[in-house]
């Protein structure tokens, strides 16, 4: 596999030295610049996205460690290695503190020079693997925590199970807010390939002209802006697994040149000319019927084949509305203790009328409303139907009518009303802050029946005034 070199910037104002280390450092398999001051070193900072940084201490103008400085407040990763006089110790110490890795006296033999380069890179990259790995084992175990009790999920469960050891690529469809990414991960890290990476792009959320360079990378010059080789996604995918979302909206021209990845498992970079082997998972997922475009002829028939070797169907919300009180619960727990605050309750209405709802935006839209009623009731307890969106308000709990269960005694008929009646009234004082003509407005009544109706059930002026 075709592997990008590092890249280097020298900065030493002793010619014959900074010319012994480039020659080094390149023999050595890296990609080096050089400059002989500060100021042109930051000009090349600027550019390119250095690997490593090699530094004169004793720089004209701004030191070498300054230089250091200012580049890690850009390029935080950077690996620094300062070089200093004989015997300066102090210096060395000061180098380390402000970020360097490690530091050279001189004089000091050349070939330590790429030995402690490649130890330092080789440290970056166990660190970055480590923090990766960390973060992914903990989205790991939410996989396990993926609700459904409906049959449609169950089936989904059974099938994700089945197919993770596999090999197979994937197909999953569903609309917009569905989990589609979701499964894709609960696959990977049931896979073989959990150890290693999981690579995911939005084919709808790049623009055409960068998709290509994003997916398989580009070599130095191959356009304007090019200014060093970069590795694209399937290069990092590389043992582990490529998530392809949105797959419906990549342009016909790459449609092609992934039919040669799933078909050869290899690929050019953009400008290059050799062929890049890479041992990748695909998964792919779309909200948009591929079947009917290949029908249109916006989606290549024999692409769509490929793809679709083991098809995911995941249900919208709407018909798996036997989960939405799980998700909802989930949810609240959820968000509560992202703000510290106290756990909520939701009201009957409430769930009445988010079960009701058609919910478009689907387990999304679900959980993006919930953090909101969570947010905008604050300290109370109770999330009340005063606390829906207009969307869902509007549509079912202006008529919503609670079930009251009448026990062997019986009821009085009477009271249940007028306390239904009281408990009315009282909610659209409250929400119009005691406007009696907002608060008939909002229950479709008269003025004057409101305030007729007030005094039939016995609330008082001061009553009203202090809702």
């Amino acid at each position: 596999m075709d592997i990008t070199r590092e890249q280097i910037l020298v900065v030493d104002d002793e010619e014959e030295l900074r010319r012994s280390i480039v020659e080094i450092l390149t023999l050595d398999g890296f990609e080096v610049d050089s400059a002989a001051t500060a100021e042109d070193a930051m000009d090349k900072i600027s550019q390119t996205a250095y690997d490593v940084l090699i530094t004169d201490h004793n720089l004209p103008g701004k030191s070498g460690v300054d230089l250091l400085e200012e580049t890690l407040a850009r390029l935080p990763e950077t690996i620094g290695i300062v070089i200093t006089g004989y015997g300066t110790i102090e210096t060395a110490v000061q180098a380390i503190k402000k970020g360097a890795y490690d530091y050279l006296l001189k004089p000091f033999k050349l070939v330590e020079l790429p030995i402690m380069v490649r130890k330092g890179l080789k440290e970056r990259r166990l660190r970055f693997e480590n923090q990766y790995l960390r973060s992914q084992l903990k989205e790991k175990y939410a996989f396990d925590n993926i609700i459904g009790t409906g049959r449609s999920m169950h089936r989904i469960f059974e099938l994700v199970d089945t197919v993770a050891g596999l090999n197979s690529t994937i197909l999953i469809q569903g609309e917009t807010g569905t989990g589609k990414e979701l499964i894709a991960k609960a696959i990977h890290f049931n896979s073989p390939r959990k150890d290693q990476k999981m690579v995911s792009i939005n084919c709808g959320a790049i623009p055409e002209n960068l998709l290509e360079s994003e997916l398989f990378g580009h070599v130095k010059g191959a356009f304007t802006g090019a200014v060093q080789t970069r590795i694209g996604r399937f290069e990092q995918a590389n043992n582990g697994t490529m998530f392809l979302d949105e797959i419906g909206n990549m342009p016909q021209t790459l449609q092609v040149k992934l039919l040669r990845v799933l078909q050869e498992r290899e690929f050019e970079r953009v400008g290059g000319n050799s062929n890049i082997k890479v041992d990748v998972r695909i998964i792919a997922a779309t909200s948009s019927n591929l079947e009917q475009m290949v029908k249109d002829g916006t989606f290549r028939e024999d692409l769509y084949y490929r793809l679709n070797v083991i098809p995911i169907n995941l249900p919208p919300l709407r018909e798996r509305r036997e989960d939405i009180p799980l998700l909802i619960q989930r949810f609240v727990l959820h968000f509560c203790q992202t703000h510290k605050l106290e756990t909520k309750t939701l009201s009957p209405q409430v769930m009445k009328a988010m079960m009701a709802f058609e919910w478009p935006g689907n387990v999304r839209q679900l959980e993006n409303i919930v953090e909101r009623m969570v947010a905008l009731t604050g300290n109370r307890t109770a999330i009340m139907p005063i606390d829906l969106p207009p969307e869902i308000q509007n549509r079912d709990t202006n008529n919503y009518v609670p079930s009251i269960e009448i026990p062997e005694e019986g009821i009085n008929f009477q009271n249940v009303v007028t306390d239904m009646e009281r408990e009315l009234i009282l909610q659209s004082l409250r929400k119009t802050n005691g406007n009696k003509k907002l608060a008939a407005k909002l229950l479709n009544l008269k003025r004057t029946t409101l305030i007729e109706k007030i005094k039939r059930i016995g609330l008082t002026e001061h009553m009203t005034a202090a809702v």
